[in-house]
């Protein structure tokens, strides 16, 4: 499996990716937004776009579909019941569907609410795997629920599945915002030691060679995945005073959740 990020360079910050497969040059686009990056990055590698995915319905990450597809006749696939906000859906994906890429590429569909309530992620059935992430989980982050989503639902994604994968998984999300969300981090976690270490690498740094976390490295400086952390509770509870001495984890994601929409 090849995986090329291609960093879109827009107000939104968007990552689009190919992922092709090496034998056949067969590619699936993931939300390419940016139709003529992705379509040129295709060209030059020598892969034939046949497929393209979109992890939920926000315009920033369909807004390139009619293009790609038009250039390409590639088959259109999303969550199965996105029909009626993502037109010209091909196959609608549910848990567990497997996409398959060439002859070599298999990508297992994670139904994922919370940032939207049709989001789907995919997990790469490969020795080191991959999750595309849209916009569930960000670098140091997680999405907001300000358009269709739902908090609780997020958290439930967070817990009962993105917790659950192999610690060596890579992430690739929809966005590159890692360095607000590392001060969101310290802003709310100070003795964060991951955070501070990593800061300064990716202060000011160039999205189009942004390093690729791993779970294991969001479990260390992610606040999303440190709701038990005793710095992080102490500060939550000034933002939140009415906070119980021990808050149950889906209260603390949830409140963290409200501070970032505003941070």
């Amino acid at each position: 499996m090849i995986v090329e990020r291609i960093w879109t360079g827009n107000a939104y910050r968007n990552f689009n990716y190919l992922v092709a497969c090496p034998e056949t040059g067969e590619a699936l686009a993931i939300d390419p937004l940016d139709h003529e990056k992705c379509l040129h990055r295709a060209k030059v590698r020598g892969w034939q776009i046949t497929q393209v995915l979109n992890t939920h319905e926000h315009h920033d990450h369909t807004g390139g579909n009619d293009a790609v597809i038009a250039a390409t006749g590639a088959k259109l696939l999303a969550h199965h019941k996105s029909g009626a906000k993502i037109a010209g859906v091909d196959r609608g994906l549910k848990a567990g569907d497997i996409v398959k890429v060439g002859k070599t590429v298999e990508l297992e569909c994670l139904d994922t609410p919370g940032h939207t309530m049709c989001h789907i992620c995919l997990r790469s059935h490969t020795d080191t795997p991959a999750l595309f992430s849209g916009d569930t989980l960000f670098n140091a982050g997680a999405g907001n629920c300000h358009n269709g989503g739902d908090p609780v639902a997020l958290y439930a994604t967070f817990v009962e599945q993105l917790a659950k994968l192999p610690e060596h998984t890579q992430v690739y999300p929809g966005h590159d915002y890692i360095e607000n969300n590392l001060k969101f981090t310290l802003a709310r976690e100070p003795d964060n030691v991951a955070a501070q270490t990593l800061l300064p690498r990716v202060a000011g740094h160039d999205p189009e060679a942004s390093i690729v976390t791993t779970l294991s490295d969001e479990r260390r400086f992610n606040t999303f995945f440190r709701l038990d952390s005793p710095s992080l509770i102490a500060r939550l509870r000034e933002a939140f005073p009415e906070l119980p001495e021990r808050p149950d984890a889906q209260t603390v994601f949830v409140k963290l959740r409200e501070l970032r929409n505003t941070w």
